[in-house]
């Protein structure tokens, strides 16, 4: 994102952006000052980079179903692509490059190229669709996708790479080590993933986001998002401005994957079920579509809720969903957020 964009956009609008990142390197200042002191306890700090990954997947979202204003149900089904090539490579690469944070750099990196191919070779058949039959085939896709990687094996031996579908018939060479096992996913994996790795793509996610928004092609999404019809008239290649969000968004869902599962010794695709990509959509709806800022809390709310209603098990469940639903109407209702935003000092009238 230029300095000269950033001059350039309405105040109220780059006071938003720069809200975003403010808070996000406040929230990341407080957490590591209260885990360096002991203040939080092992269970919260073991949930870091899971948050982490969650505000990844909230703003990669975003951009699909806020900025372009497609609704996409098959949002694990790229994590999953993500997690499982991530660490396949980082095992890979074990041997050739000893340090951790390189790694994990690498990693993520090869994760983002394998979903954002995935969300491309998807995107082809899927993107000519709107509304409500785009929503039912990304689920359809999301299902598939996590089948192919119950059933795919891989491993590696002094011959090179080996793969088959189904049932295992690699036949590796004595030495050799079978990575990824079915259904049972991969286990033994090295615990790689830390806090400040995803604060760092916490950041790049919202640069990359952000930077898109405040550009032309983030004005041709909204364009779209606001009245098709309209926008193929003036030219605009709808295809082309979809493919283009939905790779970006599939990418970062793709490093957050990876770095999701690098934080456990073991990974299954059921993991990433119709279930996470519902609960992804959940912060985004509950943060708001197009707040990015909105999606991130949401992301850390919703990870933290459950673990701290764990004392009350009998009525965990009940009382989630009672928060969240009070806390969707309250986000959603005119008059609550009239009255919230009549409290915040900053707040500025649009024709400014």
């Amino acid at each position: 994102m230029t300095m000269r964009r950033l001059i350039n956009l309405k105040r109220v609008q780059a006071r938003r952006i720069y809200l975003t990142y403010a808070v996000v390197i406040a929230a990341y200042i407080i957490c590591t000052v209260m885990s360096s002191t002991n203040i939080l306890s092992s269970s919260m700090r073991g949930m870091l980079v899971p948050i982490c990954a969650y505000m990844v997947m909230a703003v990669s979202l975003n951009l699909v179903v806020g900025i372009l204003g497609e609704l996409s149900l098959g949002h694990a089904g790229f994590m999953s692509v993500g997690a499982f090539s991530g660490v396949a490579a980082a095992i890979l690469m074990q041997n050739v490059i000893p340090f951790a944070p390189v790694r994990l750099a690498l990693a993520m990196i090869v994760a983002a190229i394998f979903a954002a191919a995935a969300g491309f070779l998807i995107g082809i058949p899927v993107l000519r669709l709107k509304g409500d039959y785009l929503a039912i085939v990304t689920l359809a896709f999301g299902e598939i996708i996590k089948s192919i990687l119950n059933n795919f094996y891989l491993g590696f031996d002094s011959q090179g790479l080996h793969f088959s579908m189904l049932r295992d018939t690699t036949r590796l060479l004595e030495g050799g080590k079978l990575i990824i096992r079915g259904p049972m996913g991969i286990s033994g994996i090295q615990k790689i993933s830390t806090f400040p790795a995803g604060f760092i793509l916490v950041m790049l996610s919202l640069i990359i986001v952000f930077h898109l928004v405040i550009s032309r092609p983030g004005r041709a999404f909204m364009a779209i998002r606001d009245d098709r019809i309209a926008s193929e008239s003036i030219g605009l290649d709808i295809t082309k401005y979809k493919m283009m969000a939905f790779v970006t968004s599939a990418a970062l869902a793709g490093a957050a994957g990876a770095l999701f599962a690098m934080n456990y010794s073991t990974i299954v695709a059921n993991k990433f079920d119709f279930n996470t990509s519902i609960l992804i959509l959940v912060f985004v709806v509950l943060g708001g579509q197009g707040n990015m800022l909105g999606g991130i809390i949401a992301a850390a709310v919703l990870t933290i809720l459950p673990e701290k209603l764990r004392e009350f098990s009998e009525y965990r469940m009940l009382l989630y969903a009672i928060i969240l639903i009070v806390m969707m109407l309250a986000t959603n209702n005119a008059e609550i957020k009239y009255f919230l935003s009549r409290l915040n000092p900053f707040k500025k009238k649009e024709a400014e």
